[in-house]
């Protein structure tokens, strides 16, 4: 299967159900009045986290989705439907970025976590809702609010408790799919892996981990150099790392300095990540050569451990001790800057933004405002007046005079354009 860990998809919550202008007709109810429902509201979409999912490949084949929209009101009072909310089901350990804005918006680590994406729009009130006892016919109703559509960058780095890390033919494919039920492809050829590959090994205590084959690292592959660093973000929520070196290379020390090299120049804080070092292909040199080698690897750590991943020679005793380290070390906390009020990102009730387009004209923009605009007839003067006293309210008028706002001027908020006069319902 095709591993892909990078997407960019676009979701579109469900449309608010309209209201409705309706009116008693009972025989023996006089002067019966608005009885218009309201709109139901439409679908939230959540993303949740999925621990059978290992890659992105499905956002490669459908990249769009679209949430139901409510159900409109009905007459006699009747009330739309809600839509169903939809669920995306996504990898564990996907990251999502909003594009427009570049917040990070989900990092959705535990299995069956849900996120809220974009929340659905309200569903438009009817008339029986306008209903005063000045007002007691009232002769409109309100649309249902749009959905939020977002596009969004979906970006997987792998949940595993141990990285793989060294050269291309280094042994890692051999010595997983030793110890896991891992079968990634195994060739002698100087060339790296293509994709991660993940295996769970049992311990002696009946739990398990999880280790992650990481494709190989070349010089520079912090720089884009090569494919190893297309995978150096699964390396950052390891506990810690197995660096595994070829000794039937020309120089093995050498080739140790350059992976991690590369990893620091990636971030500190894979530089800094424990590793046991692996010293594999034991079975292929002679003994007095492996015993230099330890000895010039000293200087690096002081968990060594020689092995044959073909042979499985050293295989047990370094299970063991990686099982030790996988229970004395936590998982890494990341402090990541997450945007979690999606609704007040989207539709902040209290925020305006007043902009001066030239001498006559200004620009109104704003959550809450910005919804009113959508649902608000400019034709109807009763939805009209509504909105202006909203805007007094909120102080709207107030901020538009400090920009030299008189009568006349034309304030434009949404679709509306509309001519200001004070103390007088707007034309336009």
């Amino acid at each position: 299967m095709k591993f892909l860990d990078k997407a960019k998809i676009r979701v579109i919550s469900g449309h608010g159900g309209n209201g409705m202008v309706a009116w008693r007709r009972e025989k023996y109810v006089d002067k019966g009045g608005p009885a218009g429902g309201d709109g139901g509201r439409g679908g939230d979409i959540y993303f949740v986290a999925d621990e059978n999912m290992s890659t992105l490949l499905d956002f490669k084949i459908k990249s769009v989705f679209k949430a139901q929209s409510g159900e409109n009101g009905g007459i006699k009072g009747m009330h739309g439907a809600c839509a169903k909310d939809l669920y995306i089901r996504v990898p564990l350990g996907t990251v999502v970025r909003d594009v427009k804005s570049g917040k990070l918006i989900a990092d959705l680590t535990e299995n069956e976590q849900q996120v809220l994406i974009a929340k659905g729009g309200r569903g438009g009130r009817g008339n029986a809702r306008f209903a005063t006892a000045q007002k007691r016919a009232p002769q409109f109703c309100e649309p249902g609010e749009p959905g939020i559509e977002r596009v969004l960058e979906l970006e997987l780095k792998l949940i595993a408790d141990v990285g793989l890390l060294g050269m291309p033919n280094a042994g890692k494919s051999t010595f997983i799919s030793a110890v896991s039920s891992a079968r990634p492809k195994i060739a002698d050829y100087p060339f790296t892996t293509l994709v991660p590959h993940l295996g769970v090994v049992k311990k002696d205590d009946g739990g398990s981990y999880v280790i992650a084959d990481i494709p190989g690292l070349i010089e520079g592959a912090s720089e884009g150099v090569g494919l190893g660093h297309e995978f150096l973000r699964h390396v950052e929520r390891c506990r810690f790392l197995i660096h595994v070196v070829d000794l039937t290379t020309e120089n093995p020390v050498e080739n140790y300095k350059i992976i991690n090299n590369e990893l620091r120049k990636h971030s500190e804080g894979l530089a800094n990540l424990y590793q046991v070092l692996v010293l594999n292909k034991i079975d292929a040199i002679l003994e007095e050569n492996l015993n230099k080698f330890k000895e010039e690897f000293k200087q690096f750590s002081s968990d060594i451990f020689p092995i044959s991943a073909v042979t499985k020679q050293g295989v047990d005793e370094l299970l063991h001790f990686v099982s030790q380290k996988v229970d004395e070390i936590p998982k890494p906390e990341f402090d990541i800057d997450i945007e979690e009020d999606l609704d007040a990102y989207d539709n902040d009730d209290s925020a305006f933004e007043v902009t001066k387009l030239d001498k006559e004209t200004y620009l109104i923009s704003g959550g809450k405002l910005s919804r009113l605009a959508k649902v608000t007839d400019a034709r109807n003067t009763e939805q009209v007046v509504r909105l202006q006293n909203i805007m007094k309210g909120m102080g709207v008028f107030d901020e538009l005079h400090k920009y030299g706002l008189k009568n006349g001027d034309t304030v434009i908020l949404g679709h509306l354009e509309l001519a200001y006069y004070d103390d007088e319902v707007w034309g336009g």
